[in-house]
């Protein structure tokens, strides 16, 4: 018998596994902090004997180096990864005893990165699993543009080949259990549903479906910005990432975080988006907590700018802290754990109004700049006419793009609205935050185009 448990980051879309028999287990593709793991490992009362990447990621820092160190595991990195630590490197054909009748092999499936590497999990010489990582994913395959521009179109073609690949050699029965694909930038699309097989995906995924010339010229046209924090993450997975240090920040009075935003230091206000807009530190920025902290702050704060984080709660604050180390956001300059304690007696916080798009159309769109912070793709399904269009990670960078006016800023369901409505509360600019989905613009009777 085997089992697999899946450990899921729903913050950054990625899927990490541990899988294994009666009393050892590999892990694949594990995220930095990687106590999750050790977790299940204890509660399957297993050793982990085995640690595999089935690539060098882009999109978070691994825990593979330092989970292998702590466990006494083997660590096993794809042999044409360029990696400046000791590891045991893996070619196409490899295998690794797992546990009793349980074998792990590696399968060379090129696309996602150069050296990108599955592994096919086998009881009893029956293949049941293969871990994907960012090769097949769900309906999807992982982007190929993430490694080099000029081999972009080469590793799609890659891709297509390796997805052939792996259906062709596989039972219609193993299931695929990828990295990527739920939510994570990392995939080429979005992933649809929850868990897949083979056979699921011969017939349902593009790379399988459709050939080589129309799968690239689909997967290159649908390719869209890269989160910028992307270009650190592969080179401190491939330097061998420090160990994950989640002590408490050093704690920051009203004060210290008035003089932070003074040196155009960036102070984050974890809150939701109710409660920024009702009151905040002037010069704030609202990442909500339960939305992508890892994804946006990273994607827009420039590398290596010192970071104080604002938290309703301590709870906030620590979860807020393990969502951004594994993006390389190592140590905030420093945090405060409760509301209470942001700003000295007799200071007032910052406000902008919120409203829905009900509330724009029954203000009309003449007279007021109407701001589409979505991703070029969700524009092209549809905008409204005459809005002007910056994309929220581009938007602290093109602040001055923005016409003069009471702008009203909106996304596709308002956490990323709330975003833009906080940057351009900072720089002074009258702002309505529209909290609504975007579906409820037409309802409204706004008009709304595509293209």
């Amino acid at each position: 018998m085997f089992f697999i448990d899946t450990i899921e980051l729903e913050g950054l879309g990625n899927r990490h596994y541990l899988a294994g028999g009666t009393d050892t287990a590999v892990a694949v593709d594990p995220p930095r902090d990687f106590d999750q793991v050790l977790a299940a490992a204890a509660r399957r009362g297993v050793r982990i004997t085995h640690v595999v990447e089935t690539h060098i990621h882009n999109d978070y820092v691994t825990g593979g180096m330092e989970l292998a160190r702590v466990t006494g595991a083997a660590y096993l990195v794809p042999a044409g990864a360029h990696v400046s630590f000791a590891r045991v490197p893996v070619s196409d054909g490899d295998t690794v005893t797992v546990d009793a009748g349980l074998v792990l092999r590696a399968v060379a499936t090129p696309g996602h990165t150069p050296h990108h590497t599955a592994y096919v999990l086998e009881e009893q010489g029956t293949a049941v699993a293969a871990f994907t990582g960012g090769s097949l994913l769900i309906g999807t395959v992982g982007r190929p543009d993430l490694v080099e521009p000029r081999l972009t179109e080469e590793l799609a073609r890659a891709q297509h080949a390796s997805a052939h690949r792996l259906a062709a050699e596989l039972p219609d029965a193993t299931a695929v259990l990828p990295t990527h694909g739920f939510g994570s930038f990392c995939s080429s699309a979005q992933a649809e549903g929850d868990h897949t097989t083979i056979g699921r995906e011969e017939s349902a995924n593009t790379a399988l479906t459709t050939d080589v010339g129309s799968f690239v010229a689909e997967i290159l046209a649908g390719l869209e910005d890269v989160p910028a924090y992307y270009a650190h993450m592969g080179p401190a997975n491939a330097a061998g990432p420090a160990p994950v240090d989640l002590t408490p920040p050093a704690v920051a009075d009203a004060g210290e975080i008035a003089d932070r935003l003074a040196a155009g230091e960036w102070v984050v206000d974890l809150r939701n988006r109710v409660a920024c807009a009702e009151g905040h530190v002037a010069g704030s920025f609202n990442f909500e907590a339960d939305g992508k902290i890892a994804t946006y702050p990273a994607w827009m704060i420039p590398w290596g700018k010192p970071v104080t984080l604002l938290a309703e709660s301590p709870e906030q604050l620590t979860a807020a802290q393990r969502e951004l180390v594994r993006v390389g956001i190592d140590r905030p300059a420093a945090a405060v754990g409760t509301a209470q304690e942001w700003t000295d007696e007799g200071t007032s916080l910052a406000s902008f109004p919120r409203s829905t798009f009900a509330g724009l159309a029954g203000q009309g769109t003449e007279h007021v700049v109407v701001l589409d912070v979505r991703r070029d793709s969700e524009r092209a399904d549809g905008h409204i006419e005459g809005s002007v269009h910056i994309p929220v990670h581009q938007l602290h960078q093109r602040l001055g793009e923005v016409p003069a006016g009471t702008v009203w800023v909106h996304c596709a369901g308002g956490m990323r609205a709330g975003i833009a409505a906080s940057l351009l509360d900072a720089a002074g600019r009258d702002v309505v935050a529209v909290d609504d989905g975007f579906d409820s613009a037409t309802a409204a009777g706004l008009p709304v185009v595509t293209g």
